[in-house]
């Protein structure tokens, strides 16, 4: 055991005392990873600070007890010990071609059939990391049916700032992009994909982003040409890949999963939508563990989220009175910590492969 008054304890202590402590999620040393910071050394006290790698980390309280035990353990149980926590959101590290500047994280939730809620999903993801402290951005990606605008009651015309296009803003600060934002309600949206493709390449790179943690984007369902646009031209995070617990969805949901896999996206993870009686449970886990990808939760088939999207306030689905509010919150606390499992990976340039 070390000593720990005053006179004695210094910084290289602490750090000797913390090593071995891992974080959970990433299997790798806290300082090895840099993330043991400020540390204040008082009269029988010592203040530090755990910069993790997303403010949305599940494990907060692991990592804070596994610390206290080291320090316990090395440095003497009468030490009084603070333990403060920050966030540094991290991306891949490098800057590949096609990346978004400023952009850290690039995320699509995709489906293989519509109406599993992908939307919903994708919304509510955003939503959540924005509620965590994360800048977010959310890009409607599904062209012919555009939901985002109508989930989340956003209005308005973006606006041009030079040879930039201004994306809508909400009141907590999301920032969003949509054809919906372009067209009539009621307007078909009728293109090819050429047209496609170059709306993708404006949403994407003549938007104004700005500084983003993450960006979260919204696919079409089905294996199309968006999906493939945006692997040819942007080095994604990873995918998520939204379903419902029947077989039918989960037939059309292991297409998207061998899609994303085809195009060498990351699979970030598997999420089940409406789990309850009427479509029933545990298919998407299972799906999930049998395609060897993580499982990130559920979230039961419930009025109140129907309701708050009906009525564009998806972002309500987070609150303290929603019953999907804890299911959610998981939800993305273990897409953040899959997305910090993937940025410490050795980076590699996504390759488009086309099997005949």
């Amino acid at each position: 055991m070390f000593g720990n008054s005053a006179s004695t304890l210094t910084e290289t202590m602490v750090i000797a005392a913390l090593k071995g402590v891992k974080d959970p999620d990433l299997g790798r040393d806290l300082v090895d990873l840099g993330m043991i910071k400020n540390i204040q050394i008082g009269a029988g006290t010592l203040a530090l600070t755990v910069n993790l790698t997303t403010p949305a980390c599940p494990m907060k309280a692991k990592i804070e007890g596994d610390i206290r035990q080291a320090l316990g353990a090395r440095l003497g149980t009468d030490l009084a010990v603070t333990v403060n926590m920050t966030a540094d959101v991290r991306g891949k590290g490098i800057t590949e071609k096609g990346d978004i500047p400023l952009v850290k994280n690039v995320i699509a939730v995709g489906s293989g059939k519509g109406g599993v809620g992908k939307s919903t999903l994708a919304a509510s993801i955003a939503y959540g990391l924005k509620s965590y402290g994360a800048a977010v951005g959310l890009m409607d990606a599904d062209v012919y049916g555009p939901s985002i605008p109508h989930l989340t009651g956003a209005e308005g015309r973006p606006s041009a700032k030079g040879e930039r296009i201004q994306p809508i803003e909400t009141a907590d600060g999301l920032k969003l992009m949509s054809i919906g934002f372009l067209v009539e309600p009621e307007r078909a949206v009728i293109m090819r994909g050429p047209m496609l493709h170059g709306i993708m390449q404006q949403f994407l790179h003549q938007v104004d982003w700005g500084a983003l943690d993450y960006l979260v984007i919204d696919l079409p369902p089905g294996t199309g040409d968006v999906p493939l646009t945006l692997a040819q031209t942007l080095p994604l995070t990873g995918a998520v890949v939204v379903c419902t617990p029947q077989e039918v969805a989960l037939i059309d949901a292991r297409r998207a999963i061998a899609m994303f896999r085809q195009l060498k996206v990351p699979i970030l993870g598997v999420v089940e939508n409406m789990t309850g009686e009427i479509f029933g449970r545990g298919g998407a886990a299972k799906m999930a563990a049998d395609a060897g990808i993580p499982f990130l939760g559920e979230v039961p088939l419930t009025v109140t989220m129907r309701e708050r999207g009906d009525a564009g306030k998806i972002g309500d689905a987070l609150k303290e009175d929603s019953p999907s509010r804890p299911y959610l919150l998981g939800i993305v606390e273990q897409l953040a910590a899959q997305i910090s499992i993937q940025n410490i990976k050795s980076p590699k340039l996504p390759k488009l492969e086309i099997l005949n």
